[in-house]
C-alpha cells in the first residue's frame, strides 16, 4: 500500500509538471498601451535583425574582411540575430496578441536556447579580447596563432561549453513540479525565472546554476580584463609615438563598447533577480527587455560605425543599392 501511494505522489507530481502552464507578463499597469508600445519593441527587433544580417554579409562577401577578427565578429552577429530570433515570438505575443501562456516544454525550450546564446556571446566577446591581445602583443606570429580552421575550432569549443554545461539545468527543470499559478516576472522565460516557481527543492539547482555562471560569464569577464591589462602595458612600452599608441588602441575601442553593451545588461538584470524581490515588477520588465534587445540592437552599430572596413563596405553596398 505504501509503495502504492508513493508511485500515485509521483504520477500526480508528473501531470501536473507537465500540464502547467506559464503566464508571461507584460508591462503591468500598462496593459492598455501594450500595443503602443509594441512598436518600438517591434522596430528595435527588426533593427537588431537586420543591422546583424549586414554585418553578416558584408564579411560573407568580402574577401578583405576573411580575417579572425572578422570571423569572431560573425560569430557575435549571429548569436545576437539568434537571441532576436527566439525571444520576438513570445514578446510580441504578449504585447500584440495577449498569448499570455506558455507550455512547460516550450518555456524549457526557450530556457535553453536564451541561456545557450547569452553563454556564446559571453564566450565570444572574450575570443575577441584574445584575439586583440594576440594582434597587439604578438604581431608577427598572429597569422600562425590564428590560423582559419583553428578560429573554426576556437568557435566549435565555444559552443559546445554553451550547450553541455546548460543539460543538467534542463534535466532538473523537467522533473520538478510547478506551482498552480506560475507567473513568470518577464515575456520570455529564463532560468532565474523559472526556478523561484518549482514546488521543490532547487537549492542544488541554484547554486549549480551559480556557479555556472561564475565560470562561464565570470571568468569570461576575468580573462577580458586580464586580457586588456597585458594590451595596455603593451601599448604603452611601445616606442612608435602617439601614432603609434591611437591605432592600436582604436582597434580595441569597438569591443570594449561591445563588453559593455553585454555585461552591464546582465549585470542590472542579475541584481534585480538576486536582490530586488521587492523592487516594482515594472522595473523588472524593463531590466529584462533591456537585457535581449540592448546587445543585439548596438553591437551592429557599434562595429559599423568604429570600424573603418565594416563602414566602408556597407555604404560601398548602399551606394550600389541606390545605382
Amino acid at each position: 500500500m505504501a509503495l502504492f501511494s508513493c508511485l500515485q505522489i509521483i504520477s500526480v507530481k508528473g501531470q501536473l509538471g507537465s500540464a502547467v502552464l506559464f503566464t508571461l507578463r507584460g508591462f503591468p499597469g500598462m496593459e492598455a498601451a501594450h500595443c503602443w508600445i509594441g512598436i518600438p519593441i517591434f522596430s528595435a527587433y527588426l533593427v537588431a535583425a537586420l543591422g546583424n544580417c549586414i554585418i553578416l554579409y558584408v564579411v560573407w562577401t568580402e574577401p578583405s574582411l576573411h580575417q579572425p577578427m572578422y570571423y569572431f565578429l560573425t560569430m557575435l552577429a549571429t548569436t545576437d540575430l539568434g537571441l532576436c530570433l527566439t525571444t520576438a515570438p513570445t514578446v510580441m505575443g504578449v504585447l500584440w496578441f495577449q498569448l499570455r501562456e506558455i507550455s512547460r516544454r516550450s518555456c524549457l525550450t526557450q530556457i535553453f536556447i536564451i541561456h545557450t546564446f547569452s553563454f556564446m556571446e559571453s564566450a565570444v566577446l572574450f575570443a575577441m579580447a584574445l584575439d586583440r591581445f594576440l594582434a597587439i602583443c604578438f604581431p608577427l606570429r598572429y597569422a600562425a596563432l590564428l590560423s582559419t580552421s583553428r578560429v573554426a575550432r576556437i568557435g566549435l569549443a565555444l559552443l559546445l561549453r554553451s550547450t553541455l554545461l546548460l543539460i543538467p539545468c534542463l534535466y532538473f527543470l523537467l522533473r520538478f513540479p510547478y506551482c498552480p499559478v506560475a507567473a513568470l516576472s518577464h515575456s520570455y522565460c529564463v532560468h532565474q525565472d523559472v526556478i523561484r516557481l518549482a514546488c521543490a527543492n532547487t537549492t542544488i539547482t541554484s547554486y549549480y546554476g551559480l556557479t555556472l555562471i561564475l565560470l562561464t560569464m565570470g571568468s569570461d569577464l576575468l580573462f577580458i580584463v586580464i586580457s586588456y591589462s597585458l594590451i595596455l602595458k603593451t601599448v604603452l612600452g611601445m616606442t612608435s609615438g602617439d601614432e603609434g599608441h591611437r591605432k592600436a588602441l582604436g582597434t580595441c575601442v569597438s569591443h570594449l563598447c561591445a563588453v559593455l553593451v553585454f555585461y552591464v545588461p546582465v549585470l542590472g538584470l542579475s541584481v534585480v533577480h538576486r536582490f530586488g524581490r521587492h523592487a516594482s515588477p515594472l522595473l523588472q520588465v524593463v531590466m529584462g527587455n533591456i537585457y535581449i534587445l540592448f546587445p543585439p540592437l548596438m553591437n551592429p552599430v557599434i562595429y559599423s560605425v568604429k570600424t573603418k572596413q565594416i563602414y566602408s563596405r556597407i555604404l560601398k553596398v548602399v551606394s550600389l543599392k541606390r545605382v
